[in-house]
């Protein structure tokens, strides 16, 4: 339906006169509508290039979508890596996942195919359109810059997750209509996604991005951490880059470091883990970039990561809830330190026990669970009201990786030198470990010594199964030394499931497949 200005109710009255000449309506007749908007009419001002942005944000809350019963999105990373079981069984994708039996037709690789590349075209757009825009006093060329870096940070995170998944993958950096010559894009190269990636966040870069941002959107800080993660990843498989790349991943994690212990009260490790799922701490000083949520608010949305919650147990204000789709197996629980803070029972990732209702007597749980996201004000504590509404972020970049980025990668360049032990040993300290001293340290042993200390540290966070990808290494929670990528076994399910070469890549999903015909061949083994 047309909506018309009330200035031209006259003129479409006169316009129906036998009087007046054709061309003297030719104006009221033409008029645009203003509700069927295209980018050629909604990029005009300065406020529709932020509005483009947030949509670009609000983008990433994929993440967190469902994928069927008691399944949602973010499973897909934690089910493959062998740390995470199920106490339901009732979605077969999902444990298609834990088995890894899963396929181009498993829900969600489909959707994070269509998450991610959602994503890309809403950052195309607002790249694109964006420098069109007449910027008129008060805006400001600058605040253009910015947007422009935002919009180049979320592609390259978008872009750093797709070729991370399934290897060489449509490279497409401009809007799409159906006459675009690459409306049916095929696969590019890995190592020219990786250029994107990197040039895009060099852009970010130089784009003018505050320090830090205490609103969720993009930072210098967050910039440089996801740079030295790339760099970090390139070094090693598939693209096997090396020392030089390392010596990138170190300088750039490194920065963020030198800037952490000026400005302590900013960015640092939070003292204790509750503090990981506090609220009112969201955006802040470890939380370097995060995926925004917030319950109250339509389209947005609360915490979407409440299948870790025990299977049907009173741990919230709503009585018997959860799914326990993704729990922790107890190999991987058992396997760290003795005295690891990060196993206590409340301190910790893990819980043993909680509260009726979230305020009652408290109960055990019979077992492990994962509450490293419990939000104890929306959801109850002991003398809490809970508020109900679940606001908590989801974690994309925390100070404490690129900690262990630097310890890791100056420990390739040179082997590990006390910055690089520092950096370790503070991981180590928060769970009130003792470290052995940096002498006792070879390159070799410092190494695993790292790895391992990731494995523990960002469990559950979506990193783990990248993190075996790129060193086709996985912990061994028997050993607690690490076996080659290929033929290791994970221990989540009651048969075992064995790691295969194929599985370094997911499969495309077959119906992107049927609908593009650039995509003509699908990742080996599937």
């Amino acid at each position: 339906m047309k909506i018309y200005h009330l200035k031209n109710i006259g003129k479409a009255m006169l316009c129906g006169a036998i009087l007046l000449g054709p061309t003297s309506c030719s104006d009221f007749l033409d008029e645009k509508d203003p509700v069927n908007l295209t980018p050629e009419s909604f990029y005009t001002i300065p406020d529709h290039a932020e509005a483009a942005i947030a949509a670009t944000y609000a983008n990433l809350r994929f993440y967190g979508d469902g994928a069927g019963i008691f399944s949602a999105n973010w499973q897909m990373l934690e089910a493959v890596t062998g740390t995470a079981s199920t106490q339901t069984g009732q979605n077969s994708d999902l444990n298609n996942l834990y088995s890894l039996t899963y396929d181009g037709n498993t829900g969600h690789v489909v959707n994070w195919w269509n998450g991610l590349y959602r994503l890309i075209a809403n950052a195309n757009l607002a790249l694109d359109k964006i420098p069109t825009i007449d910027y008129k006093a008060p805006a400001t060329e600058a605040q253009r810059t910015k947007l422009l870096g935002e919009a180049s940070f979320l592609r390259a995170w978008a872009y750093f997750n797709a070729v991370r998944l399934w290897g060489d993958v449509p490279l497409v950096t401009k809007p799409q209509t159906a006459t675009s010559e690459d409306f049916f894009a095929t696969r590019a190269p890995q190592e020219e996604v990786y250029a994107l990636i990197v040039a895009d966040l060099q852009k970010a870069e130089a784009a003018g991005l505050p320090l830090t941002d205490v609103n969720g959107r993009a930072s210098q800080m967050a910039v440089k951490a996801l740079l030295s993660k790339v760099y970090l990843t390139m070094a090693g498989f598939p693209l096997s880059k090396g020392a030089a790349y390392y010596k990138l991943a170190a300088d750039k994690a490194l920065e963020v470091i030198t800037y952490a212990k000026a400005n302590p009260a900013t960015v640092n490790l939070f003292p204790t883990y509750k503090e990981l799922h506090q609220e009112n701490l969201k955006n802040r000083v470890e939380h370097l970039f995060q995926i925004q949520y917030n319950a109250a608010a339509a389209g947005v949305g609360g915490f979407p990561l409440n299948d870790y919650f025990p299977n049907f147990k009173a741990v919230t204000y709503s009585g018997p809830g959860g799914t326990g789709s993704t729990v922790p197996t107890l190999s991987f629980y058992n396997s760290y330190e003795t005295g690891d803070l990060r196993t206590k029972n409340q301190e910790g990732w893990f819980y043993t026990s909680y509260y009726i209702n979230g305020t009652g007597a408290e109960f055990s749980l019979d077992a492990p669970y994962v509450f490293k996201y419990f939000n104890i004000a929306a959801l109850g504590g002991p003398g809490i009201t809970p508020t109900k509404l679940n606001n908590l972020n989801v974690n994309l970049i925390r100070y404490a990786e690129v900690l262990l980025i630097y310890a890791e990668a100056q420990n390739e360049v040179g082997g590990p030198n006390q910055e690089a032990y520092d950096a370790y040993k503070r991981i180590r300290d928060r769970a009130k470990l003792t470290t052995p001293e940096l002498g006792t340290f070879t390159a070799a042993t410092f190494r695993e010594a790292v790895w391992r200390e990731r494995w523990y540290e960002f469990a559950y966070e979506g990193i783990t199964w990248f993190d075996m990808v790129r060193l086709r290494k996985v912990f061994n929670e028997k050993t607690k030394g690490f076996d080659n990528f290929v033929g290791h076994v994970n221990l989540n399910i009651s048969t075992g499931a064995t790691l295969q070469e194929k599985h370094l890549l997911f499969p495309l999903g077959v119906q992107e497949m049927l609908n593009n015909p650039g995509l003509k061949t699908q990742n080996p083994g599937y």
